[in-house]
Parts: structure tokens; C-alpha cells; sequence
């Protein structure tokens, strides 16, 4: 049943209920992505779970985000159940055993696993608009501040950062926007005010250092299994937008990091992006053009890339056409988005004249699905209605206490899991502001600082120094005004006349005291 080579899925069936012959994934073809679909309760986390399981006994790391809470069970060997045992009787799996596999949790909130962290420089302005649902016009503003920042050596790494520099551009906007465009105070105030909304659904949780390092999600064990990394993510779905961000950010990382290799025999790591629907919707046409291309060019990467979803319309066509393995799981069809989507299922796969698609995939049962994988030369494979293996570990979540034993030997552990504040642009430009208020200051003390003695010997009305007056002196004029040369010329003339009316003066008392 298992074959080298191969990732083993299922058993199909001919429209008699008779059993055909099994059906495989070809690991060369595992890095072609795939596509897993099906309405909710038809077995499409118990698919994504058996193709983890079988990809890392291959050596192939794994990522994948468990929305439920029961993917967890993966790290858990697998317990004996009637329906388990009746599906393996049924396929004829003499091969199947059940086994434990290495896991990694990881949590954007550092409660459920292991805290996963990026910068906002690593971020981009593209992602961080998109996070903030930002206007043309703010978008405007976030890359010129990405500008400053890169120009400025201002390091972005937290909310924080990223807050202080926008206060500096908001305060310098006359000046900045002679240089970089026009930064409108209104711009950077909305997007203060969605940066409060972000740090307010937990997003400053997530920017921060120590950022994540792509080969920690690339682990293999010292059998040679691979590591499957299980982000925690029933808590994140609260904020669908940061959750569809994250990934996309996560997928945008392997795809800059990770060098060419072609067409290995077995993929360098498997990425499932489960409820991929919250990557797509109200995503701009700039970002859908950005995972098109990711999911295009990431396969010379290694990296195999399985979107999980209900409707297989949640996903654009220029992706879709990209995704060569495909599970489908049954679908309602009580609607006409239901039935367009059956139809559209349908249409994707190579027709099997056994069976119309169509009619059967409303038909199918829990745990069956029509399988069509890459084989040949990279043709698909005509579809077929297939029993799907059950998985070797635990179908289910784990306790709290294994979780936290599995996290405790966890080849990260401690890595993570507490923050760095380094300096970065909030620190160097609170120094900035506080050297610039030190240097008006003293600017201002050196300007009210009466004018030094000069030398001379004198009395009070004469010479150097003025008369006191008793009336009040007229009001300065507001703001800086420039001394016109006619003005200076009096002055000096006067002073002058004084001085010269002064000494005069003096000397005549001073030769009637010798008489």
C-alpha cells in the first residue's frame, strides 16, 4: 500500500462500491500545490492531517495553522476507534500503524505556543496597508514614512516605531513634504487611529523582536522526520484581516529567503493555508497581484503551497489554475452560489467517464473526497471518488498539560518567548526631540543674556550703560524683524555723541575737584 515515492491518500471506488485502486500524491510533484475544499464536518482537517503526517515521515518540514483547535492531536500518537478500524478494513490498509509525529506550537500571543514575531520593516508598507485597510492616500503616507525611515536609519520594528515616526511627520509636514510629497495631517492621524485599533485586537503581540527565523519552521528530527510547526489560531481568527496577513507575510519570507532549487525529488516544506477565503476577500487588485506571483515563483523554491477552504470560488482563478493537487470534499448545493461552486468544482478536474462530478460531489459521504494528483510528466490525474486513509495520530486536541510537555522539550524552547526591546526609531527620535529642545533652550538663554562689560570705567547715565527707566518699555514685535543700515547708522551716531558728551563731562568735574 505505501509505496517509496509516494504519499499515500486513499483507496477509490468504482460507482459500485467496489474498491478500484489506492491513490497517491507524487512527493516530486508535492511542491505544485493543491487545494482542499469541502462544506464544514466532510473531513477536510483530517485530509490536511493525514498529508502532514505523510509529508514529514518523508523529511519534509511542515507548516499549518490549526483554526479549530484539533490539529494539535497530530503530536499524539493515535488512539483506537470502530470508525477508524472500519475505514481501515475497508481500504485494506495493511500498512497503517499508528504513530506520534514532532510538532512545534507556535502562538501569535505567546499562549498556546510559542510566540511568533515580525517587524514592521519585514512587514513592508504593502502588508501593513493592507492590515489597516488604509486609503490610496494613507497608503501614500505609510511608504514615504517607509522612506524617511530607510534614509533616516530610523530601525521599525513595533507599533511604537512606526507611531513615533508618524507624530515626526505629522510635526514636519510642510518640510518633509517638499521632499518626499505631500503628507497630509489628516492621513497620518487616521492612520494613528488604526494603528490604535491594531495594538487594540492584539497586533502588538505580533511586531516585535525576536522576529521569526524562516529555518525554525524548517526542522527536521534526528530520524529524519520533518517538523510540523501548528500555529495556534482560534484566538487569531478574532481578527480574520491579521490572520490572512500573517500568512501572506509568512509566505512572502520563504519565497525572499529561500534559494532556487528547481524541481526537487520531495519538497523543501509544505505550507497549509487553512481558511485561505480571509486571504482574497476585499483584497486589493496590488495584493492579489503579490500572492499570484508568490504562489507562482515559490515553487522553484521548493515550497509546496495547500490552500483549505469550503468553496473552491474563494479562490481567484489566476491562483486556482496554479493548484495541481486536489482534494474535494462534498458540497451543499441549496443555493445558486452552491450550485456555481459545484459546477465550478466540477469543471476543474479531468472527467472520468465513470461518474458525472458534478452529481457526486454533493453526494459524497464524511471522509471521502474526489482526488486528482499531478503524475506523468505533470498532467493531472483523472479524478477519482476515493476513501480517504485515516490518520496515525490523534483525531482531536490535546490536553493543556501535553501541550505544555510538548512545548517544554521543544527544540525552540526559551528562544522566543521573551521580548527585546533594542533601540530603534522611538528611542533615537525621543533623543532627537530632547536635543533639539536643549538647543533652543540654550538658544534662547544666550538671547536674553545681558551684553558683557566693556572695560571702561563709567557712571550710571553715562557711557556704556543705559539710564534706568521707570516706564514700562514698549511691547517687542511679534516675530523676528532684520535692523534696516539707516536704522544701525542713527544708533551708532547716537552712541557715539553720548559717549564722546560723556567723557566731556567727566573730565570737567573731574579737573574742578583738583582746583
Amino acid at each position: 500500500m505505501l509505496e517509496d515515492g509516494k504519499l499515500y491518500i486513499g483507496t477509490s471506488r468504482k460507482p459500485d462500491d467496489t474498491i478500484n485502486k489506492p491513490e497517491y500524491l507524487d512527493f516530486k510533484f508535492g511542491n505544485r500545490h493543491g487545494l482542499i475544499t469541502g462544506a464544514t464536518g466532510t473531513g477536510k482537517t483530517v485530509t490536511l492531517q493525514i498529508l502532514a503526517e505523510s509529508f514529514s515521515n518523508a523529511g519534509v518540514p511542515v507548516f499549518c495553522a490549526d483554526v479549530k483547535g484539533d490539529l494539535s492531536g497530530i503530536g499524539a500518537i493515535g488512539e483506537e476507534k470502530d470508525w477508524l478500524r472500519k475505514r481501515v478494513d475497508q481500504i485494506g490498509f495493511t500498512d497503517f500503524s499508528f504513530q506520534e509525529f514532532p510538532v512545534i506550537f507556535w502562538d501569535l500571543y505567546g499562549e498556546k505556543g510559542h510566540r511568533v514575531r515580525a517587524t514592521i520593516s519585514e512587514m513592508g508598507p504593502l502588508l501593513l496597508s493592507r492590515l489597516m485597510n488604509a486609503t490610496d492616500a494613507q497608503e501614500g503616507v505609510i511608504n514615504i514614512a517607509f522612506k524617511i525611515a530607510d534614509e533616516g536609519g530610523l530601525p521599525l520594528l513595533d507599533l511604537k516605531d512606526f507611531q513615533a515616526l508618524l507624530n515626526y511627520m505629522g510635526e514636519n509636514a510642510s518640510e518633509l513634504s517638499n521632499k518626499y510629497g505631500f503628507i497630509s495631517k489628516s492621513s497620518t492621524g487616521s492612520i494613528q487611529r488604526e494603528l490604535l485599533i491594531l495594538e487594540q485586537q492584539g497586533a502588538e503581540h505580533f511586531f516585535g523582536e525576536p522576529a521569526l527565523k524562516v529555518s525554525d519552521i524548517m526542522r527536521t528530527t534526528r530520524d529524519g522526520r520533518g517538523a510540523i510547526s501548528v500555529l495556534s489560531a482560534d484566538k487569531l481568527m478574532m481578527n480574520p484581516r491579521l490572520y490572512g496577513t500573517f500568512l501572506l507575510w509568512l509566505m512572502s519570507e520563504l519565497f525572499e529567503e529561500l534559494p532556487e532549487v528547481g524541481d526537487p525529488d520531495k519538497p523543501k516544506l509544505v505550507f497549509f493555508f487553512d481558511e485561505a477565503h480571509l486571504l482574497f476577500n476585499d483584497a486589493p487588485k496590488v495584493l492579489l497581484e503579490r500572492i499570484e506571483q508568490v504562489v507562482r515563483l515559490i515553487r522553484s523554491k521548493g515550497v509546496g503551497v495547500y490552500f483549505v477552504t469550503q468553496n473552491p470560488l474563494d479562490v481567484p482563478e489566476t491562483v486556482l489554475a496554479q493548484l495541481g493537487n486536489r482534494v474535494q470534499h462534498a458540497l451543499r448545493a441549496y443555493t445558486p452560489r452552491e450550485q456555481k461552486a459545484v459546477k465550478t468544482a466540477a469543471d476543474t478536474f479531468r472527467p472520468n467517464p465513470d461518474f458525472d462530478c458534478a452529481t457526486v460531489i454533493t453526494n459524497l459521504g464524511t471522509g471521502e473526497a474526489l482526488v486528482s494528483t499531478l503524475e506523468g510528466k505533470g498532467s493531472p490525474s483523472m479524478v477519482e471518488r476515493t476513501l480517504i486513509r485515516p490518520p496515525s495520530s490523534r483525531v482531536g486536541p490535546l490536553t493543556e498539560a501535553e501541550r505544555a510537555g510538548i512545548m517544554k522539550i521543544s527544540p525552540v524552547a526559551g528562544q522566543y518567548d521573551e521580548d527585546i526591546d533594542r533601540e530603534s526609531a522611538y528611542e533615537l527620535l525621543a533623543k532627537r526631540a530632547a536635543k533639539a529642545t536643549q538647543q533652543a533652550e540654550a538658544a534662547r538663554e544666550a538671547e536674553q543674556a545681558p551684553e558683557a562689560p566693556s572695560g571702561r570705567w563709567t557712571l550710571p547715565g553715562f557711557g556704556d550703560e543705559e539710564p534706568q527707566q521707570t516706564q514700562a518699555k514698549p511691547r517687542a514685535r511679534s516675530g523676528y524683524q532684520r535692523e534696516t543700515v539707516a536704522e544701525a547708522a542713527m544708533k551708532s551716531v547716537a552712541r557715539t555723541v553720548a559717549s564722546s558728551l560723556g567723557r566731556a563731562l567727566v573730565r570737567g568735574i573731574l579737573g574742578s575737584l583738583k582746583r
